[in-house]
């Protein structure tokens, strides 16, 4: 039985195919269309999947929407109402894409794949909830999934066991989490259901200055975690911003404007609304298991990507394991929408070990034969060194050691937010310019941001405060005090951004000021060739941690082809590139046709 799973109209559009229960491929619009969280309906991310399974849309079984637009649109036009006449400058924009095409979601389909068949929409945190709990390698589990608003839910959490989950409870839209928190990441001046996680990583170079001031004037938390917020201080349920003028004046003025520098107190508003933010998680973890009994916990939704309070869960919370959904976010809604049909609504077994997830660590895009990448090369003449018979990953090894970055691009695109080793820039972790130098050069984005670490699973508790998998870089644990640099009486008094440049430990590329590591567990089973690279690169150096950072600059997706991967090799500084067996030197390469100056997009501090 085929099924196709479809998420779109909000932001990360995705596809997924699902075969008798076995998720068989999934991407994102965006790696396709270029257009960095894409909201269209995927009909690239949907060829892809059909090309894959090797499908005609007469092959399809269900087609699978992960929301109920109509509720949805209810929604919208109840929350316009109640605000009138305040919200009516976003009513009128609004209204044309949900009058066009979101209310014609079955016609779109039909038309989009020239399907017949059955169409199914479940509700979206059903969705998140399937993709939490469904790929999970538990058998029961208790899940929680959090983000900025479905249909009307925007928290929901329930229990799943065997082939069903069951949602118990629910928060409804306006009082969101999700919101609150990207209200602050539009504050702080980054753009909203992108630039959350630039917030979290600029947390640590705060003060939580303003966390009794959030928790008295804006959000009233329960000890079960259940909050309301107060929505005098906010505009988004009928404007065109997250926040207006009472925001501004609790807050001491304007919100900052995007690519202005960066001030103390964007940091300390930072750090405020990640302690905030991770209260309520730890108290809704707790009372989820304290209701439940539950052993287990699944994440999902946008919030689950908050991969500071996943840890914090993780260490201090009841529970004894979690896993998260690597495509928390919306994307992840179309493999859920498709797994919950599979087993929720035909009643199909579902078979798990209690140790293997069932997500093939999310190596779930397309890939590029040898013979591809090489008639890509041959045919614009680009220079390269084949190298095969094994002899790869001791090469790159010594190109690593050598404080060289590389674009690697091997084996399926992974599907999620995160590079897990097919789409990365790789670099030395001990390299005290390595962060610094990726972000400036390589990235093109703002100084302050982390890099994270790929490290060999049985070398994990070498490094880190972590005994367990983490294989989807959704966990942030701390470097381990052996290999922690003792610091000076001078560079422990720096302040705010003055932090930066500190070598903190034995791995100082991977190392955020507050000594955390965002980390990704490298397993041979899921993921062998990246997995060699790294054990070789330990064989040299006596290291078995490199940087590993996605492969794209920013404001655009991640490379998904051999011609974005090389674009954004020649675009950038980086020194080699990895397509496949095919190693490619920068300094060999010819310039460029007709391209423009893609550093003067990024006017950074």
């Amino acid at each position: 039985m085929n099924i196709l799973g479809i998420s779109a109209f909000y932001h990360d559009s995705a596809a997924c195919l699902v075969r008798d229960g076995k998720i068989v491929a999934a991407a994102q619009e965006e790696r396709f269309s270029r257009i960095k969280h894409d909201y269209k309906f995927p009909e690239d991310a949907i060829q892809y999947c059909m090309k894959e399974g090797k499908l005609q849309a007469a092959d399809l079984d269900y087609v699978v929407f992960y929301d109920k637009p109509f509720i949805k649109f209810e929604r919208i036009l109840e929350t316009y109402l109640s605000f009138v006449p305040k919200g009516w400058a976003s009513f009128l924009m609004a209204m044309p894409l949900w009058l066009k095409r979101k209310l014609h979601m079955p016609t779109l389909i039909r038309k989009s794949l020239n399907y017949e068949g059955k169409i199914l929409f479940p509700e979206h945190h059903e969705s998140h909830a399937a993709s939490a709990f469904f790929p999970s390698p538990f058998k029961r589990a208790a899940f929680l999934t959090m983000d900025g608003v479905g249909e009307w839910t925007t928290t929901s959490w329930g229990v799943g066991d065997g082939n069903k989950i069951r949602i118990d409870y629910e928060i409804k839209f306006p009082h969101s989490l999700g919101l609150l928190y990207s209200a602050f990441t539009y504050f702080t001046g980054f753009k909203v259901n992108s630039g959350e996680y630039k917030v979290m990583g600029l947390a640590p170079y705060g003060e939580p200055k303003y966390v009794d001031v959030i928790r008295k004037e804006l959000i009233d938390i329960k000890e079960d975690g259940s909050f309301k917020l107060n929505l005098d201080y906010f505009t988004y349920p009928y404007g065109l911003t997250m926040t207006g003028r009472a925001f501004e004046k609790l807050f001491g003025g304007p919100n900052r404007k995007p690519e202005a520098k960066l001030t103390q107190r964007e940091m300390d508003l930072a750090r405020s609304i990640q302690v905030v933010t991770e209260e309520v998680m730890m108290r809704t973890a707790r009372h989820i298991h304290k209701v439940t009994g539950e052993k287990y916990l699944c994440l999902a939704g946008g919030v689950a990507l908050n991969c500071v309070g996943n840890g914090r869960i993780l260490r201090e919370g009841p529970f004894e394991d979690i896993w998260i959904q690597p495509a928390a976010g919306d994307a992840g809604g179309a493999l859920g929408a498709a797994l919950f049909v599979w087993h929720q609504l035909l009643n199909n077994e579902r078979v798990v070990d209690g140790c293997t997830d069932l997500q093939h660590g999310s190596y779930l895009g397309p890939a590029y034969g040898e013979a591809e990448i090489k008639q890509f090369l041959d045919s614009n003449g680009y220079p390269y060194e084949y190298i095969g018979d094994g002899r790869l990953t001791g090469r790159v090894a010594d190109i690593i050691a050598d404080e060289k970055v590389i674009g690697w691009f091997e084996g399926r695109m992974e599907f999620g937010p995160r590079a897990l080793g097919s789409r990365s820039i790789i670099g030395d972790a001990r390299s005290p310019k390595m962060q610094s130098q990726m972000n400036l050069k390589i990235k093109y984005r703002e100084s302050f941001r982390p890099f994270a670490p790929s490290v060999l699973m049985e070398d994990a508790d070498r490094y880190f405060e972590l005994d367990r998998p983490s294989p989807y870089m959704l966990l942030v644990a701390y470097v381990d005090r052996k290999i922690r640099r003792k610091m000076t009486d001078e560079e422990q008094r720096l302040w705010g951004i003055d932090k930066l440049n500190v070598v903190r430990s034995d791995i100082p590329a991977i190392t955020h000021v507050d000594y955390s590591a965002r980390i990704q567990t490298v397993h041979k089973e899921t993921n062998p060739l990246y997995y060699d690279m790294i054990r070789e690169f330990k064989n040299k150096t006596g290291c078995g941690v490199i940087v590993n950072t996605s492969f794209n600059v920013r404001g655009e997706p991640i490379v998904q082809s051999p011609q974005d991967a090389y674009l954004c090799f020649m675009r950038t500084e980086m020194d080699y590139l990895v397509l496949g067996p095919f190693l490619l030197d920068k300094k060999k390469q010819p310039p460029l046709k007709d391209d423009v100056d893609w550093r003067k997009q990024f006017e950074l501090d």
